[in-house]
């Protein structure tokens, strides 16, 4: 039978058309890694755009349709934030976009979305600045109409260990008793010198680069406050990692590291302490991670306020 080449045909739908080989309801089904720009809102993202990773997932509470219409989700993901910066009002649409798009099938939906932050940041004492760069992640859920946001960072800061700077300086002292003999006048050009010698400050302590990871959950009313978030987490470390540095700028990071001695125990306290006094932080879960100069091992502490259950998985 001769068939019109031009005459479209309808093409098959085999999430519709199939029968379930085995039922069952899905607590989320979707995509990941999905490679979208994003334009961060606020004064302080100066109108920059970010290369993301977004997840869109929905659950299938239809225990015999065989799937979704991830297209449908993938869409959504394009359109929305193409078209406008991430707030919270924005994400709460693309979330209801993606359950009226997805109606008699889901009654859940989530979306997470990752990119790093560029921000620029200042010298310590110098008159130069650098760019660098934070991991951010931003999720929204929507539960049987129920919104919820969390937003997450990492910030990367230096750790000097308080016990190797206590056994440093009892080395110090050491030598200072062997180069200056009790008994003895004690010439203050002499010690002003050796000081700044080598052979008097014969022993350092040990620190290394450490990692903060912070997730909140976020009140509802606010803004997202992702520099805010960063700025507050540095502020209680005191010493976050710099970018351009000249000598007198080292020298100030070496203040900071003198006077701020931290194991991981500090650093996760330092956070806990800054995010229980935020309003808009309704939970959170702090890791802090110091991977050792000393070991081969990283030394980890977790601090999770856990009002809302199940937040404070050290596993996650």
């Amino acid at each position: 039978m001769h068939t019109d080449s031009g005459a479209l045909r309808a093409m098959p739908d085999i999430a519709r058309e199939a029968d379930v080989a085995v039922a069952g309801a899905l607590d989320w089904v979707g995509m990941d890694r999905i490679d979208v720009p994003v334009r961060l809102a606020g004064d302080a993202a100066q109108g920059l755009t970010a290369a993301a990773r977004v997840a869109a997932y929905v659950n299938l509470n239809q225990p015999d349709v065989r799937g979704i219409h991830m297209s449908r989700l993938y869409l959504h993901v394009d359109k929305s934030l193409a078209a406008e910066p991430l707030t919270p009002c924005s994400i709460r649409r693309l979330l209801r976009d993606f359950l009226d798009s997805h109606a008699q099938l889901s009654d859940r939906a989530m979306v997470r979305i990752e990119f790093d932050h560029l921000v620029r940041r200042a010298a310590l004492k110098s008159d130069h600045s650098g760019w660098k760069s934070y991991p951010v992640t931003i999720a929204g859920t929507m539960v049987k109409g129920h919104f919820s946001l969390e937003l997450g960072c990492e910030v990367v800061y230096s750790s000097t260990c308080p016990c190797s700077a206590a056994l440093a300086r009892q080395l110090i002292q050491d030598r200072f008793a062997q180069d200056f003999a009790p008994g003895r006048p004690v010439d203050y050009d002499a010690v002003l010198a050796w000081l700044g010698s080598e052979q008097g400050i014969c022993a350092t302590p040990h620190s290394q680069r450490s990692i903060a990871q912070v997730r909140v959950k976020l009140a509802p009313g606010f803004d997202l406050p992702i520099i805010e978030l960063i700025d507050r987490v540095e502020a209680a470390l005191q010493t976050p990692v710099q970018t351009a540095v000249k000598r007198e700028d080292e020298q100030a990071f070496a203040l900071l590291n003198g006077q701020n001695l931290m194991f991981c125990e500090d650093a996760a306290r330092r956070i806990q302490s800054t995010l229980d006094a935020d309003d808009r932080v309704l939970d959170y879960q702090v890791r802090a991670t110091h991977q050792e100069s000393l070991h081969p091992h990283d030394a980890v502490a977790f601090a999770t306020k856990g009002v809302a259950g199940g937040y404070g998985s050290a596993a996650r």
